[in-house]
């Protein structure tokens, strides 16, 4: 009982000392559209390349969900298995990793995305 008690405390310490350190998620608007905006949307809207041969379009939320052509590209709750996951983190064939004429992204970026993917890939 003494060490439940312990533990107890330990815990509501934590929670009171540093509140900034709990993980409030990860928000589609706030961190996952600013790095498609910035890294995806050019090719993949509609009339664009990426567009025209996948069927992918990151303009809104919906969009990404909807997919490509060929199937869904993000599966909510599981990123190791996202098609959008994998293509960032440049574990598929060389020819479709993405984005293609710019930049990969930073680990930071890839991490929020796959987050964002595992903690159900909500419209937040």
């Amino acid at each position: 009982m003494r060490t439940r008690q312990i533990l107890v405390g330990a815990v509501v310490s934590l929670l009171l000392i540093a509140p900034g350190c709990i993980d409030k998620g990860v928000s589609f608007s706030r961190d996952v559209k600013p790095i498609l905006d910035e890294h995806c949307l050019a090719c993949h809207q509609s009339g664009e390349e990426g567009y025209l041969v996948s069927g992918l379009s990151v303009e809104s939320y919906d969009d990404l969900m909807r997919g490509t052509k060929y199937g869904p590209v993000v599966m909510p709750g599981y990123s190791f298995s996202s098609t959008l996951q994998i293509l960032v983190e440049h574990k598929a064939d060389p020819s479709i990793n993405m984005p293609k004429r710019r930049m990969r992204l930073s680990q930071d970026k890839i991490e929020i995305i796959g987050t964002w993917i595992s903690q159900g890939a909500r419209n937040n």
